[in-house]
């Protein structure tokens, strides 16, 4: 018999402060106002970043993020009194961070978010490429129009996040092969989520219509609660090289696992779409190059020139740290080359609400400093 979600908590120990069921935080709370802009593989949940900035890091502090991803540790730094800096190599990523953590005139945001919604239609013509391969014609044709558009409108990032969003939702794709979909499906099917047969979506006007107002109501959200004197920097860069300016008071990141998640291709029909740099040959743990051991000696070579360059701007004894499921025990040799010495190592329970669960999963906090603090 698997054991339960108490016994594996009373195991952890010390660590439980950094474990929650799903009783106690529900999906609601991991994903609130922000958070849920757009879905996103592999982010970590906010509360832990909040745990951990209070835990090591002095308030009102400087937090740097190397593997910025969808910006979790930027926003919550924002939410709790903290100055950030999000650095990541994918223009997308990019995109999300910046709405995220903007600040907003929510009247004139509000006028604009509406007015776009009132505007909504449908474009002539064919599409072509990637949109005809993987959208209904009435869903190519009403996301070409609000592509069209876009451009008309200051807060148009907004719109473009807005317009990616429903594009995710409108593929010609299974329900339950939303995240991973392998082909385009034209025809009924049987439904493994749904457990009933279901159709293929053929239109994206009503994703655009939810979408636009979810996403007005997540933004004033967080604007009110947002630290008011606490901003916000994204770099679109590869961390190896990145130019950092001033000091840092904290690195914390949660950085990709090799060859487990090409973010590029989850995004595609916001790179497609969008027409955004795709800069995919230089991401690290792409999920092209797979886990042959070239591929893990890159990512651990990788890692640690991003760790040993973003160290180099850390005030002295500033922590480094690290959320990852070191499967593999990469992290120990990674963090002597990084020139980082391990001060503690947590263990913490990750509860998964969804997806086919193969036995229980953790991560480890790696708590770290530079050899020479």
């Amino acid at each position: 018999m698997a054991r339960t979600q108490t016994a594996l908590y009373r195991e952890l120990g010390e660590d439980l402060q950094l474990s929650w069921s799903e009783a106690e935080l529900p999906e609601r709370e991991r994903t609130k106002h922000v958070h849920r802009l757009h879905p996103y593989l592999g982010k970590f949940v906010p509360q832990l970043v909040e745990a951990l900035l209070a835990r090591y890091v002095p308030h009102g502090g400087r937090v740097l993020d190397p593997f910025a991803g969808s910006g979790t540790t930027l926003v919550q730094a924002l939410e709790s009194g903290y100055d950030a800096v999000g650095v990541d190599v994918a223009s997308f990523n990019c995109l999300l961070m910046r709405v995220k953590s903007a600040r907003y005139d929510v009247f004139r945001l509000e006028k604009e978010v509406r007015d776009a919604a009132a505007r909504r239609g449908r474009m002539r013509g064919r599409a072509r490429g990637y949109l005809a391969e993987w959208y209904a014609p009435r869903a190519a044709s009403e996301l070409r129009h609000f592509q069209s558009i876009v451009g008309d409108y200051e807060h148009a990032d907004v719109l473009r996040v807005v317009l990616a969003r429903a594009a995710r939702s409108a593929r010609l794709t299974t329900h339950f092969d939303l995240e991973f979909p392998r082909s385009p499906q034209h025809a009924p099917y049987w439904c493994h989520k749904h457990r009933r047969t279901c159709s293929p979506v053929a239109e994206a006007d009503k994703f655009l219509g939810r979408y636009l107002l979810d996403t007005l109501d997540r933004l004033k959200a967080f604007q009110r609660i947002r630290s008011p004197r606490r901003s916000a920097e994204i770099l679109h860069a590869d961390a190896r090289d990145v130019a950092l300016r001033d000091r840092f008071d904290a690195i914390l990141t949660s950085p990709p696992y090799p060859g487990l998640i090409d973010y590029h291709e989850q995004h595609r029909y916001a790179y497609e779409l969008l027409g955004l740099d795709d800069r995919r040959e230089v991401e690290l743990g792409a999920a092209a190059r797979g886990t042959s051991r070239a591929a893990v000696e890159e990512y651990a070579s990788g890692i640690s020139q991003v760790l040993s360059r973003c160290a180099e701007a850390l005030a002295p004894g500033a922590p480094v740290i690290i959320v990852v499921n070191d499967r593999r025990h990469l992290y120990p040799g990674i963090l002597q080359r990084s020139g980082l010495q391990l001060d503690d190592r947590l263990e913490r329970h990750v509860n998964r609400r969804t997806g086919r669960r193969a036995g229980e999963y953790f991560e480890s906090v790696l708590i770290a400093t530079t050899s020479s603090a």
